[in-house]
């Protein structure tokens, strides 16, 4: 029996998005779980751990860096990657310097999203 593909949570409040990453991640073996927002995800968290998170980093009521934030704060370790339409600066230092994997902008392309997920799971991208 082979060993089990990790499983990766993408957390966006866009269900298209959502979709769409699902089926991409798919087309690689990845198990993905989808969450709408930071508050369904951490629901979630007593019972399971991704490999890897993927977090819109604009989203109602808990933004995707301050979900990494508050996870890194409780002592939760998941490598993260950052995605956002909305390029900043500013914002992109902030996350850089939370010790976020990667800051990706949309809409996202297969080889650096793939390269992100790779170095995220400690990985040699191909």
């Amino acid at each position: 029996m082979g060993e089990a593909s990790p499983w990766i949570a993408v957390v966006d409040d866009d269900p298209s998005v959502l979709k769409a990453l699902r089926r991409l991640l798919r087309t690689r073996a990845f198990q993905v779980r989808t969450y709408g927002s930071a508050r369904a995800f951490l629901a979630t968290l007593p019972d399971e751990r991704p490999a890897c998170l993927v977090l819109d980093l604009q989203m109602p009521e808990m933004s995707g860096l301050e979900l990494h934030q508050h996870l890194t704060l409780a002592g939760v370790n998941i490598p993260t990657i950052i995605i956002t339409a909305h390029d900043d600066g500013e914002l992109r230092r902030r996350c850089e310097n939370a010790g976020t994997a990667a800051y990706l902008l949309k809409p996202l392309h297969d080889a650096p999203f793939f390269a992100a997920i790779a170095k995220a799971l400690g990985r040699v991208s191909a």
